[in-house]
């Protein structure tokens, strides 16, 4: 699962979870009718918002990156460490910025290249301090000035690999013959080529979270749906140090299938595990032959969880404050405050950063909504999260919307006069973050894009190494069989 070694007064979520879900499903349709827009109030008036939001999204990777660097924050404006996450979705924020001309392409592949050159020249080693990784892995945070690991965090798998995911988008992107983006092309592939995947597979087939130096490597391993379905495909499109053959058996395996909300689907609570992962390929189409028996893909499941969310919020079962069809979106963001009180009558149980969720594999609800969990899934329901998406920025304007677009969470249910860990409480209104979240807005940005034009998908497709990581794991139909790269 999405792993959150936040230190300080941030909650640390490790885990692994078997997650879960689906029975048959329809086939779905083609390409275009998933891209076509839904049944919003005004296109006209849709796609100014998205311009809006999806440029403010932009800028926060832009504005708060290290230009000298490429170290990406955490969060923003709280002072925080680097997160290797979030450089993956920077990363893969700056060609669309060139594409849709914020910034010059010249000015996106001079930080590109600066980014890249400075991960593979940063110190890799065992020592306890003083390195930034191992073996082509990276902590999962590094401290601001030096790029080094922070404090105790682990080496972690699936960062690496959102990092290893931005940096194999920028190598199928830049493909000019100026000094900058051939200079990117070949730092992309040094960087992937030398993560030895294979050295993080200590129980085979299958991957461990991560390792440290205090400990080796840590005691799970990633198995069942969730967000780290790019993680097993970039290892087992490696050319130097795959994983085995049957590493994708492994993890599927222990899929579980249900149904939530009247939606049959392979489940995951967090809205982040339906996402990430889509965030760079383009699942629509194409089957592994988990989703060939249940005739469907994983763009179809991921649409019907958000059905199933969705009509969870509109049902409201705990009764939470604001909750219905334009305001919904349970996924891992910040919270409140730990702490149980009694509001509007009841004993709620309030909570800081966690992995929030509903599905019928488990319900972690406190009336913490995330903004990413809307827009990260607009390409699976566009007219219901664009409608969600602006209803919420009309309804609570600057507490909910600001500089870099949507902060991280909020909680209408939340309105107590206490003191809160992050944000702030509008009487009578709610809470509100005051902080934007790099691994919360990449999906936000990227989803907004892949849904107007394809493009990460597109250029995606493109990419040898990720073609064939599908391939190994016995991935078939549409795009796949039709491309020649990757053989």
């Amino acid at each position: 699962m999405r792993l959150l070694a936040r230190a300080g007064t941030l909650a640390v979520v490790v885990g692994v979870a078997a997650i879960l879900a689906a029975c048959t499903l329809a086939t779905i349709g083609c390409a275009n009718q998933r891209r076509a827009p839904g049944p919003s109030q005004s296109v006209t008036a849709d796609e100014a918002f998205l311009d809006s939001l999806a440029e403010r999204t932009f800028r926060f990777f832009w504005e708060t990156t290290d230009s000298t660097t490429g170290l990406s924050p955490d969060r923003w404006p709280t002072k925080s460490f680097v997160s290797v996450g979030a450089m993956g979705f920077a990363l893969t924020a700056y060609p669309i910025g060139a594409e849709r001309e914020w910034i010059p392409r010249e000015a996106a592949a001079r930080r590109t290249r600066t980014t890249l050159a400075y991960m593979l020249a940063a110190k890799q080693d065992t020592a306890r301090v003083g390195s930034t990784g191992y073996k082509g892995f990276f902590y999962h945070f590094l401290h601001p000035g030096n790029g080094q690991r922070f404090e105790t965090v682990e080496l972690s798998t699936q960062d690496t690999a959102m990092l290893m995911a931005g940096t194999l988008f920028c190598q199928s992107y830049f493909d000019r013959a100026t000094p900058d983006e051939t200079a990117i092309r070949d730092l992309a592939e040094a960087l992937y080529t030398r993560v030895d995947w294979k050295w993080a597979s200590i129980r085979p087939p299958t991957i461990s979270l991560g390792w440290t130096p205090e400990g080796g490597h840590l005691a799970w391993d990633y198995r069942g749906y969730n967000e780290t379905m790019i993680l097993y495909l970039l290892a087992l499109g490696s050319p130097t140090h795959p994983v085995d053959d049957g590493a994708w058996a492994a993890y599927t395996a222990h899929y579980k299938w249900g149904s939530f909300e009247g939606q049959e689907h392979l489940g995951f609570a967090p809205l982040f595990g339906h996402q990430y992962s889509q965030v760079w390929v383009d699942y629509a189409g194409i089957r592994d032959s988990s989703m060939r028996a249940h005739g469907s893909d994983y763009f179809e499941n991921s649409k019907r969880a958000t059905i199933a969310q969705r009509a969870y919020a509109i049902r409201n079962p705990s009764g939470f404050k604001g909750y219905g069809e334009n305001v919904w979106g349970l996924t891992a963001c910040d919270g409140p405050l730990d702490t149980t009180m009694t509001l509007d009558g009841r004993q709620r149980r309030f909570q800081t950063y966690n992995a929030r969720g509903a599905s019928f594999t488990d319900v972690i609800d406190d009336g913490t909504l995330a903004p990413t969990a809307v827009g990260g899934s607009i390409p699976f329901l566009p007219g219901e999260t664009i409608a969600t998406l602006r209803h919420m920025r009309d309804t609570y304007g600057e507490p909910l919307y600001g500089q870099y677009g949507f902060v991280d969470a909020f909680n209408p249910t939340f309105d107590a006069p206490v003191r809160v860990q992050h944000g702030h409480v509008v009487p009578g209104v709610g809470w509100f973050d005051t902080d934007y979240l790099g691994i919360d807005q990449g999906p936000i940005l990227a989803m907004i894009e892949n849904y107007r034009s394809g493009l990460v998908w597109k250029t995606m497709r493109k990419n040898a190494h990720l073609v064939r990581g599908l391939k190994r794991a016995g991935f078939t139909g549409g795009w796949l069989d039709s491309t020649g790269v990757g053989r």
